[in-house]
């Protein structure tokens, strides 16, 4: 699914512009953009967390050449699956989320 198929899927569910859909999709990736290159995270419960990894520096070869390169620490993106995607990638229906239990009341002292 591109961008422009993830736009008008929004425009049509929610009945609103299509200029309006991609300023609200523009709006979530930039707010998960701007939360992993702050160092944080940024999560979607059932959908899963954007995070940012770090790669040690490590030695490398150059295909071409056979030589050994360095290659330099770095910070990457990273994704974990949540268990709402996990269960939609396998063909599962999504695991219901489950319902907040109430206190008990306490009848009030007289």
């Amino acid at each position: 699914m591109t961008k422009a198929e993830i736009i008008a899927k929004v425009q049509e569910e929610i009945k609103i512009s299509k200029a309006a859909a991609a300023k609200a999709l523009a709006v979530i990736t930039e707010s998960i953009a701007q939360a992993i290159r702050k160092g944080g995270k940024a999560t979607l419960t059932g959908f899963g967390t954007f995070s940012v990894a770090e790669r040690k520096a490590r030695k490398g070869r150059n295909p071409r050449t056979g030589k050994e390169i360095k290659i330099a620490a770095k910070k990457v993106p990273k994704f974990s699956a949540g268990a709402g995607l996990k269960a939609a990638a396998a063909g599962k229906a999504v695991p219901a989320k489950p319902k907040a239990k109430k206190a008990a009341v306490k009848p009030k002292k007289k």
